[in-house]
C-alpha cells in the first residue's frame, strides 16, 4: 500500500482517484452482444454462454429437480447461517415500509401517495471468482417485501452447466420466481429486451465487471432502469490512536480480496498505528487463500495520515467510501459528521464484512463517489410512488384563480381554460 504522510488539500483530487474502468473502450463489444440477444433472443444468450462462460447449454431455465438437488447439497450449517442472515436483512428493510398520508394543503384540496412496487425486476447474481449468494439475499429480500410480482435472477453457470447450490438456495428462500443461467453482457441484455425464456423486466439490479457495468449503462439509455452506477469495492478505515492495528488490516484486507481493481483506504491520525497496520496488513495478507488478488488490489490502495481529525472528516467526505468503518475514541461523535458515504460501520466490533452478509442492512451501495449523490439499495429500490389529489368545489375556489394566473403568464391558455371552465360551472 503507499504510504502518504501529510498531504495538501490540493493533492486530494490525485489522491482519491478510484481504479479506471474503461468502459467506453468495451462499448462496441456491449453493443454488439445486446444487438445480437435483442434480436436473436435465446439462441444469442447459449451461444454468448459458450463462448464467454466454456458451457454448452441446452435451456437457460433452471429445473425444479435442480433447485430440489441444490437444497440437499447446502450444508447445514451454511443454510442456518443463510437462514439468519435472510432473517435480519428482512427485518432491516421491512421497517422501511412506506406510509403514505393524506396531506390537505388547504380547504378542499388533498393529496397523498401510495407506493406501488415495481412489477417486474431482475437480478444480476455474478459469477466468477465467488459464488455471491450473500447478493441474492440482499436483492431478492426487499424485491420480496416490496410485493414485486416476478423476481427474475440471471447468474452464469459454471463449465458443467450448474448454479452453486448456495446461490439457488437463497435465492428460493428469499421469493426468486425465476432463474436462468446466464451471465454477463448476454445476462443483462435477456433481462432488459426479453427472450423466449428470460421475461423482460423494468428495473435491473446487481454487480458485475465493467463488461456487465457497461452494459447496464447502455440499456438503462432506453430500455430499462437500472439500480444505481457501479463500480469496484472499496471501504474506508477512518482511525486514531486508539484502534486496534490487527482489527484495520482485517478490514482493509476482507475488501482487497474482492477484486484486484477494489480499493482499501486507511486515514487516520496516528503516524504508529499506520505503521503498525502496514505491518499487519503483510502479515495476515500471506495468511489468505485470495492473498494473490488481494495483493493486486492493494496497489490501488494507501495509508494516509493526516494533521487532526477534521481534516479526517473532509477528507472522507470527499472520497465519499463505499464502506466506511469509524474506529476512533468518539466515533459516534465523528459519525455525525459523515455526510457522503454508502455505509457506515461504527467502532472497533463492526467489521464491514458483518454488513456484508448478516447484520441486515444492505452491501448494494454507491462506488466511485456516487455516495456524494445516491444511496445503497433498499425497500424504495423496487418501489414507485405514485400522487393522487382529490378536489373539491370549495379547493378549486381557493386555487383556482392562482391557476389562471399562472397558466396565462406562462402563455399556456388552455391550462388556464381547465380551470376556467370549473370556476364557470356553478
Amino acid at each position: 500500500m503507499k504510504k502518504i504522510i501529510y498531504p495538501d488539500k490540493a493533492e486530494w483530487a490525485d489522491m482519491l482517484r478510484r481504479p479506471v474502468l474503461h468502459t467506453e473502450t468495451l462499448r462496441d463489444t456491449v453493443k454488439e452482444v445486446l444487438d445480437r440477444v435483442k434480436s436473436e433472443g435465446d439462441r444469442a444468450v447459449i451461444e454468448y454462454e459458450e463462448r464467454f462462460d466454456k458451457v454448452k447449454l441446452d435451456a437457460l431455465a433452471v429445473t425444479e429437480a435442480e433447485m430440489a438437488e441444490a437444497e440437499k447439497d447446502v450444508p447445514i450449517e451454511l443454510k442456518a447461517a443463510i437462514m439468519l442472515a435472510q432473517k435480519n436483512i428482512h427485518a432491516f428493510h421491512a421497517a422501511q415500509r412506506f406510509e403514505g398520508k393524506k396531506v390537505q394543503t388547504v380547504p378542499g384540496v388533498t393529496c397523498w401517495q401510495k407506493a406501488v412496487a415495481i412489477e417486474k425486476v431482475g437480478l444480476y447474481i455474478p459469477g466468477g471468482t465467488a459464488p455471491l449468494f450473500s447478493t441474492v439475499l440482499m436483492l431478492a429480500t426487499p424485491a420480496q417485501i416490496a410485493g414485486c410480482k416476478e423476481i427474475v435472477l440471471c447468474t452464469p453457470p459454471d463449465k458443467a452447466g450448474k448454479i452453486h447450490p448456495a446461490i439457488l438456495y437463497a435465492a428460493k428462500l428469499a421469493g426468486v420466481n425465476k432463474i436462468f443461467k446466464a451471465g454477463g453482457v448476454q445476462a443483462i441484455g435477456a433481462m432488459a429486451y426479453g427472450t423466449e425464456s428470460v421475461p423482460k423486466v423494468y428495473k435491473i439490479f446487481g454487480p458485475g465487471n465493467q463488461y456487465v457495468t457497461a452494459a447496464k449503462q447502455q440499456v438503462s439509455l432506453c430500455d430499462v432502469a437500472i439500480d444505481m452506477p457501479a463500480g469496484p469495492s472499496e471501504v474506508e478505515v477512518l482511525a486514531d490512536e486508539t484502534a486496534n492495528p490487527v482489527f484495520v488490516a482485517a478490514d482493509l484486507l476482507s475488501q482487497a480480496e474482492h477484486g484486484v481493481d477494489s480499493q482499501a483506504m486507511l486515514v487516520t491520525t496516528s503516524e504508529k498505528l499506520m505503521e503498525e497496520v502496514e505491518y499487519e496488513v503483510q502479515r495476515q495478507l500471506a495468511l489468505l487463500s485470495r492473498w494473490e488478488i488481494a495483493e493486486k488490489s492493494l496497489a490501488n490502495s494507501k495509508l494516509i495520515l493526516v494533521k487532526d481529525m477534521d481534516e479526517a472528516i473532509a477528507l472522507t467526505n470527499e472520497y465519499a467510501p463505499e464502506h466506511l468503518i469509524i474506529e476512533t475514541r468518539d466515533y459516534e461523535e465523528q459519525a455525525e459528521r459523515i455526510v457522503n458515504a454508502g455505509s457506515v460501520f461504527l467502532g472497533s466490533l463492526s467489521p464491514e464484512s458483518a454488513g456484508d452478509y448478516a447484520s441486515g442492512t444492505n452491501h448494494t451501495l454507491p462506488t466511485n463517489g456516487y455516495a456524494k449523490a445516491y444511496g445503497g439499495v433498499g425497500l424504495d429500490s423496487f418501489i414507485r410512488k405514485i400522487t393522487f389529489q382529490e378536489i373539491t368545489r370549495e379547493g378549486i375556489e381557493i386555487i383556482g384563480p392562482a391557476i389562471e394566473v399562472m397558466g396565462a403568464n406562462e402563455q399556456l391558455s388552455a391550462h388556464k381554460n381547465a380551470v376556467t371552465v370549473r370556476l364557470k360551472a356553478k
